[in-house]
């Protein structure tokens, strides 16, 4: 299914859902972050997703980080939760979502990194790279507040 990211777009669809969901900041032994390029708009991102049903909310962080990228993660953290109402997803089944998701931060444990249906490329980055990668605003501000090691979780 093909997404529209929309932020800060007055002619933006209203949204009419609202669904829990997380992304995954973890590092290598290099201090390198994980990142996807996704296959249903091509950016880069932070693996991550919806919770389902029956799921601890960090479970979900350890399921999505799993599928996306074959790497095994252990949550450690809260980096933030973020909400902005000037950014909605826009699918092609015309669900129009507002943003809610929490940014954990997380402990490698194993695993190579590898493609799945979600991720047409994955791929440990330095954070000196990131300006060479299409990344969205929303989700670069998760990726420098995991960066940055903030004391207290960022609520926006």
């Amino acid at each position: 299914m093909a997404r529209i990211e929309h932020f800060n777009n007055p002619n933006a669809p209203k949204p009419n859902s609202i669904v829990v969901a997380v992304t995954v900041f973890v590092q290598d032994e290099q201090g390198r972050v994980l990142l996807i390029q996704r296959t249903d708009n091509g950016l880069w991102a932070l693996p991550g997703g919806a919770q389902d049903f029956g799921e601890y909310i960090a479970e979900t962080a350890v399921r999505e980080t799993r599928e996306e990228t074959g790497v095994e993660v252990e949550v450690t953290g809260v980096i933030g939760i973020y909400t902005n109402p000037s950014h909605v997803v826009e699918y092609s089944d015309g669900e129009v979502r507002q943003q809610f998701s929490i940014c954990f931060r997380s402990r490698y444990l194993r695993g190579q990194p590898r493609t799945s249906d979600e991720s047409s490329a994955v791929r440990w980055i330095g954070q000196e790279e990131l300006n060479e990668l299409t990344i969205h605003p929303s989700m670069r501000l998760r990726i420098d507040h995991g960066f940055e090691r903030r004391r207290e979780p960022y609520i926006g």
